[in-house]
């Protein structure tokens, strides 16, 4: 994940990467910890590869790992399916019930990241 995120970060997009990637990481998907899965989402987000096989596997992980998030992994990833128009109507059920649960934790970027998400999928 940490490799996605530098080459994202950078805006370099290298396809042969993140294509080889996306297959470990769905086979090695029960290893990814939060912050994993949310760096993960937004490096291709970031690149505009779109993997609906990954970011489905990863939605489920997440909505496994929802109490492990902190507010801006919630809303990065939230905002990396949007941005990207996958659509995941479970993840985003559990995420809108784990933001409410800690809005007031939340900081105003962050609701704002992730009400721009809603509005872009129309959930």
């Amino acid at each position: 994940a940490s490799i996605l995120w530098a080459f994202a970060k950078v805006n370099r997009k290298s396809t042969q990467l993140f294509r080889l990637m996306e297959n470990q990481l769905i086979m090695h998907i029960d290893t990814l910890d939060s912050r994993s899965i949310s760096n993960t989402v937004w490096a291709y987000a970031k690149v505009g590869h779109i993997s609906s096989e990954l970011f489905d596997a990863i939605s489920y992980k997440a909505i496994e790992k929802i109490d492990s998030f902190n507010n801006q992994g919630l809303a990065t990833t939230v905002c990396a399916y949007a941005k990207v128009r996958h659509l995941s109507p479970e993840l985003f059920e559990a995420i809108s019930h784990k933001v409410i649960e800690k809005l007031d934790t939340f900081k105003s970027q962050n609701i704002a990241n992730t009400i721009w998400a809603y509005a872009k999928v129309g959930h």
